[in-house]
Parts: structure tokens; C-alpha cells; sequence
């Protein structure tokens, strides 16, 4: 099949521990929240508490310098204003919110080049639960029991290696948490161009079918017999 037919996806990670970026985020009290969403069909959870304006952080960076894109507590991203601005620019989508952010102080882990630290413009925002569906057959994902609800496929995931998306349950998003999978951030192909071509900082892609997370050592589940 060719590429229109059969679209590829990456998973989005922050650059990880030993990034130059890597910072953490720690929101400032009081702290105000909205309720965690939950599935209109079966009630369980398909996200975390939200935070509500006006958002104020520090900041406690661990690298060199502040990139592009930071991870917050629970499913939040933050977003400096050159990747903000160019992503609605170009009419990508699958982020809400898009709220400023006040960054009240930043604490520096370690020693830094003499250099001024920059500290960007950020804004907060929030993927979307998309409509794409994680496959339930093709996948190598250790679950701890399998889904009970088709609408959003919540289920416990104790390890994956690597998995795909159910042809045609894609709804075009740009960025989205998945259903079955909705602790992990899916990128389209446009997203991972838009990014290189914007040269973004703090982010990693890796092609979905090529992701692992098994911190228990567990290994792929089985392949499904015949």
C-alpha cells in the first residue's frame, strides 16, 4: 500500500533525561483544577485533573537551557510561544487550551555555561482523545486485562513493544492520545515534518510499530495464533 493509504505515526516524548532540555515542571499554589473527563459510555477515566487559568510555574531545569516543549504533571504539555505560534499558523490540530503561563521562577540543577539563560513565553495545552483506536490483535502490549469498552478502550498496559492503529478510526488529528493507549501522546507525518522543519527542541519520534515501555522487563506479549 502506499503512504496515503497506510499513514504513519510516531509516538511524542520529551527529549529525556540526559537532553541539554530536560526540565521539570512544578505548578504553583493555589493551584486551581477542572475535573478529570470520563468515558460517556462506560464512566472510567480518559484523562487527569486539568489545570485552570491562571497558570503560574516554576521551573527546576536540569540541562543547559529551555527547550521548545516540556512535560507537566498529568497530560498537559507546555509549548514555547515560536512553537505555538507556528503550530497554529499552519493549521496543524489536536492541542486545546493554548493558555499563557507565567514562569515565576526558574531553578538551575546544575552549573551552567556563563552564558544568560533565555527563558521563552510558554503556553499550556492539552492533547485531545482522539478517535483513532489502538489494535487489540496486532499489537505486542502486555495488558493487565483487556478493555470492556469498544468506545474507549481503557485498559492497564504493563508493557509495550511497539503497536499500530486500527485502519480508518484515524480522524485526521496532528497530535492525540489514542484510544486503549491514552497515556501516550501520537503524532501524524506532518507533525514529525513540521517539527524538523522548525527545528523544535526537547522532542523525541519514534515510529509507533517501534515504540517500547517495559519497565518490568516483561517482553512483548505474544503473537496472536492462527
Amino acid at each position: 500500500m502506499d503512504s496515503e493509504a497506510s499513514p504513519r505515526f510516531f509516538v511524542l516524548e520529551e527529549g529525556g533525561s540526559r537532553s541539554r532540555y530536560d526540565t521539570d515542571v512544578d505548578p504553583v499554589e493555589p493551584e486551581n483544577l477542572a475535573d478529570a473527563p470520563r468515558c460517556p459510555r462506560c464512566g472510567d477515566f480518559i484523562g487527569m485533573l486539568t489545570s485552570l487559568p491562571p497558570h503560574r510555574v516554576e521551573l527546576e531545569l536540569h540541562g543547559e537551557e529551555l527547550g521548545d516543549f516540556i512535560r507537566c504533571p498529568g497530560y498537559e504539555r507546555l509549548l514555547s510561544e515560536r512553537f505555538a505560534e507556528a503550530f497554529r499558523a499552519e493549521g496543524l490540530t489536536g492541542l486545546e487550551g493554548f493558555h499563557p503561563v507565567e514562569v515565576v521562577r526558574v531553578r538551575c540543577m546544575r552549573r551552567r555555561p556563563l552564558k544568560p539563560l533565555t527563558v521563552p513565553r510558554y503556553y499550556i495545552v492539552s492533547p485531545c482523545f482522539g478517535r483513532a483506536m489502538v489494535d487489540v490483535v496486532l499489537n505486542r502490549v502486555r495488558v493487565s486485562k483487556p478493555p470492556t469498552c469498544m468506545e474507549c478502550r481503557s485498559t492497564g498496559i504493563d508493557a509495550i513493544h511497539g503497536f499500530v492503529l486500527e485502519p480508518d478510526t484515524w480522524g485526521g488529528e496532528d497530535i492525540f492520545r489514542p484510544r486503549g493507549m491514552q497515556g501516550e501522546l501520537v503524532v501524524s507525518e506532518r507533525f514529525k515534518d513540521f517539527v524538523e522543519r522548525h527545528e523544535l527542541t526537547n522532542i523525541r519520534l519514534t515510529p509507533t510499530e517501534q515504540f517500547v515501555w517495559d519497565p518490568s522487563n516483561l517482553g512483548p506479549a505474544p503473537l496472536p495464533t492462527t
